[in-house]
């Protein structure tokens, strides 16, 4: 009869223990690491855009499967010169143990996707080489082909991320704890 007693004992302890690190607090400085619900481009996200990260769970595994909710704090498209940027913030946490966080955070790990610029450095380059060549020759040619170069790679591509991708955040403060 005691070894039946013991097993059931044992059970019963893990059972009563799992709420307890399902709702462990947040704190700041937690890193926290889900997967982005949407895909955000910088050619065309809007400042104030909200956005979620899903199966969210801590370094430490305190925390898991929570939702963060965030938002797009800036936004530069990419151009002449200019590199695409997407900004993060974050402003939410809801955990499955039902607890809800008012937090400020930010990104510390991103998958983030750009094109590549060497298609495009090829063309302008063979472009340039076409009508500096007509315009003034053999030389033209040569100088036509190394400023189409030059143009097409300070064009800048735009930043990408991915429906998906991992985002890892990292919480600065903890400005409630509403719930």
């Amino acid at each position: 009869m005691t070894i039946r007693i013991l097993p059931t004992v044992f059970v019963a302890a893990v059972v009563a223990l799992a709420p307890l690190a399902a709702s462990a607090d947040l704190t700041a400085g937690t890193q926290l690491t889900g997967t982005m619900d949407k895909a955000l481009s910088s050619n065309h996200a809007q400042v104030g855009e909200t956005f979620t990260l899903s199966n969210v769970h801590s370094s430490n595994h305190d925390v898991n499967g929570a939702t963060v909710y965030g938002h797009v704090s800036k936004v530069q498209a990419a151009g002449q010169g200019t590199p695409g940027r997407i900004g993060l913030a974050f402003d939410k946490v809801n955990t499955r143990a039902g607890s809800i966080y008012k937090i400020t955070g930010h990104a510390t790990n991103v998958k983030v996707v750009t094109k590549s610029n060497a298609g495009k450095e090829l063309a302008a380059g063979a472009g340039g080489a076409l009508i500096g060549g007509l315009i003034g020759g053999g030389l033209g040619a040569v100088l036509g082909a190394g400023g189409g170069a030059l143009y097409a790679k300070n064009s800048r591509q735009n930043v990408n991320i991915s429906q998906g991708s991992l985002i890892t955040v990292s919480v600065d403060s903890i400005i409630a704890k509403v719930r």
